[in-house]
């Protein structure tokens, strides 16, 4: 069983950075992708940011120019950078691998609150 354990979240203001993190328990390569979704309270879970093996990337328009996420091989973590984030930011960040073949795992979210 893959385990993926998110960090990085927290409180900050509008305008700010934060950097998440997701550590898998197992070669990142062997994920077709992995990326991120979040949820904020009463909306339904949604896509972030998807990186790929074969070194795509897909950053959801909302995000576009604020997001970008990378991926670290040696470390089997994926990273979320987010820059100039704004209210509308805050929502618990889930981590997400994709083998692509089988079911997809999740971590357990890491909340992100944007407030001034």
């Amino acid at each position: 069983q893959v385990q993926l354990v998110e960090s990085g979240g927290g409180l900050v203001q509008p305008g700010g950075s934060l950097r998440l993190s997701c550590a898998a328990s197992a070669s990142i390569s062997s994920f077709n992708a992995m990326g991120w979704y979040r949820q904020a309270p009463g909306k339904q879970r949604e896509f972030v940011a998807l990186a790929f093996r074969d070194s795509r990337i897909n950053i959801a328009d909302s995000v576009k120019g604020r997001f970008t996420i990378s991926r670290d091989g040696a470390k089997n973590t994926v990273y979320l950078h987010m820059n100039g984030l704004k209210l509308e930011d805050t929502a618990v960040y889930y981590c997400n691998a994709s083998p692509g073949s089988t079911a997809d795992y999740w971590g357990q979210g890491t909340q992100v609150t944007v407030s001034s």
